[in-house]
């Protein structure tokens, strides 16, 4: 079972690298782009996989590793 988790910083929370990617946008004459937030996207493949604790392990790694959730969120799908 294939996992795609999705990490993005939190809504006020400062993108130096988002700002630095759309200052060379700009620079190379893409003046359209407004802004820029970059995150991170994690695929899991998991070989055991149980329907009700899933959510909850998923949630576990994310809480835990994948994501600093003090100034991050995260959001997942499941491809069965």
């Amino acid at each position: 079972m294939k996992v795609r988790v999705y990490v993005t910083l939190k809504d006020g929370i400062l993108d130096p690298q988002g700002k630095a990617v759309k200052h060379s946008l700009h620079t190379l004459g893409y003046s359209s782009v407004e802004d820029v937030r970059i995150g991170k996207y994690i695929e899991l493949n998991l070989s055991d996989a149980s329907g009700e604790k899933l959510d909850s392990k998923i949630k576990e790694m994310c809480n835990k590793l994948l994501a600093n959730t003090i100034v991050e969120d995260f959001r997942y799908e499941i491809e069965k």
